[in-house]
């Protein structure tokens, strides 16, 4: 039997000028990063491969350790990127390279919705004729707006068109077929069938390499470890090696960012309850408080980064470990979604689902409540998360966003009302001490990652909380219908914002309880 066992040196020796490459990652989380940098190595040595097409359904790399993608960041080896999130932080850190690369217009980039990423490449395998999708209207990826382009150089190669079908109007997305597969485990045996029992998610890279086998390309697997063939059970395999040609051992790879290997990111032992951190007192931790009265007993729900991320340890504080179930775009459902460098993994998962399977879950509606967060808001409802000002970097792109949203019966958008506002929160009130640098309640957002006079139409539930105040879209644009105890309706909501949000005349006052040091008394 031929070995698989290769370097990463040779296994990036395989990849041609012009290929398409398909990676496997969620920033930190399974990156292969070993492999990805030994093909920016070879190309600041060679100068080949040239003019690669790089296809990346959830970022690959971060800003905090795992490179990813910005090892590929040279001028000359990409000619594409088509991503559902880029690496992002704060603007503490210097902006990478491959951001550089997309705003100085030296690379024709693309920001697709993940769930999308991940049917095109099913689609691709089946060679059927491209996605046919609802996801994404009146959005950026409407090619009435952006059209996914990031740059100029995206803007003049479409990859997304409007299609009239039965009736309907569709976005559809041709083909983008990948020859090269670069995926992550963590074991290999010596005929290449592959197991994850150490990585938090197991993401997509299974619909990545069947559709790159499909059309006869090769498929690069990184692992931590090989075991003798035979030695592995057929229930735990998740990707068969008859799909995989080259195995790249790195022993020191992270299961996340800053991770080396945590049993209960991988769902190998289950955390006692009280073992998880709990948000600090502060106004954050009060507006996810109120995100969480929105939930009922036995609801399925999804979570998203920033303030919403609280709402299922405010669940904790409030002893109720298990009566909701949490989904993530990566893939875990039930336990507990991690915060901070662990985002995308949970501890005491019920499954990890692979991410191609959740996001046809999530494309469809099929759970009760959203929780996801918001940069600005508009007149017409329309969310940004995806693209603001000077310093795009300190966004991610859409990631699964567009595609969480597209159908949800329930969507509960959390987020500050303004920019640098100085806030006093004590358990009588939250005092607006000084308005902010601007409001967040914009007459146009910059980018619209969320369409909200679409959801309307659609009878979607969208309120959105702040600090301030609880607001739904009217008739007539935003209206408050509920107020934090403290708040000045006329100078903190109407004043604050403009006159871009009306008030409620019969508009109610938040329960103290929300305010609360201690516990709050949730009662689902």
């Amino acid at each position: 039997m031929l070995s698989k066992i290769v370097s990463a040196a040779e296994a990036v020796s395989k990849i041609k000028d012009r290929d398409v490459v398909t990676v496997s990652s969620s920033s930190g989380l399974g990156c292969p990063d070993l492999v990805l940098k030994a093909l920016g190595n070879r190309f600041a040595q060679e100068g080949h491969p040239r003019d690669l097409t790089t296809l990346h359904p959830i970022a690959a790399g971060d800003m905090y350790g795992i490179k990813g993608i910005d090892h590929l960041a040279q001028d000359g080896l990409l000619a594409r990127i088509i991503a559902g999130s880029y690496p992002s932080g704060p603007s503490s850190l210097p902006m990478p390279a491959i951001w550089e690369m997309l705003t100085e217009n030296r690379v024709a980039a693309y920001n697709v919705p993940s769930g999308i990423l991940f049917d095109m490449h099913r689609d691709v395998a089946a060679r059927r004729p491209g996605v046919l999708t609802k996801v994404g209207l009146e959005t950026f990826v409407d090619p009435v707006r952006e059209g996914c382009a990031m740059n100029e150089r995206a803007a003049a190669e479409p990859i997304v068109h409007k299609q009239e079908f039965a009736g309907e109007t569709w976005l559809h997305f041709p083909n983008i077929v990948p020859n090269i597969a670069i995926i992550r485990a963590t074991t290999a045996d010596e005929r290449g069938n592959l197991t994850f029992e150490h990585e938090g998610a197991t993401l997509g890279a299974l619909d990545q390499a069947i559709a790159v086998r499909n059309h006869r390309g090769i498929v690069i697997a990184q692992v931590k470890r090989v075991t003798a063939a035979g030695s592995l059970r057929p229930h735990d395999v998740h990707i068969p090696g008859h799909l995989v040609d080259y195995v790249v051992i790195d022993p020191d790879q992270k299961q996340t960012t800053e991770t080396t290997y945590d049993p209960a990111i991988s769902g190998e032992i289950m955390r006692p309850w009280d073992s998880f951190s709990l948000p600090e007192y502060g106004v954050e931790k009060v507006i996810a408080r109120r995100a969480a009265m929105e939930l009922k007993e036995g609801d399925t729900a999804n979570l998203g980064f920033g303030i919403s991320a609280n709402v299922p340890r405010v669940l904790l504080e409030e002893g109720y470990p298990q009566s909701v179930t949490w989904t993530i775009e990566q893939g875990a459902v039930g336990g507990v979604p991690l915060t901070d460098f662990a985002f995308g993994c949970a501890s005491n998962a019920d499954a990890i689902l692979p991410s191609p399977t959740q996001f046809t879950y999530f494309q469809g509606g099929g759970f009760d409540v959203s929780f996801l967060s918001f940069l600005e808001v508009d007149r017409d409802g329309n969310v940004n998360v995806s693209k603001l000002g000077k310093k795009p970097y300190l966004t991610a792109g859409c990631g699964g966003f567009v595609d969480i949203t597209a159908h949800a019966r329930k969507i509960v958008f959390s987020g500050y009302f303004a920019a640098g506002a100085k806030l006093e929160v004590s358990e009588s009130g939250i005092r607006v001490a000084a308005q902010g640098n601007f409001t967040k309640m914009v007459e146009m957002v910059e980018h619209v990652t969320f369409a909200g006079q679409r959801a309307r139409r659609q009878g979607q539930d969208v309120i959105y909380i702040t600090e301030r105040c609880v607001m739904r879209l009217e008739d007539n644009g935003l209206v408050a219908f509920e107020i934090m105890p403290g708040i000045d309706p006329e100078v903190d909501i109407i004043a604050a914002s403009e006159g871009r949000v009306a008030v409620a005349k019969d508009v109610k006052i938040m329960p103290l309880s929300l305010l609360s040091e201690g516990k709050m008394g949730l009662k689902l």
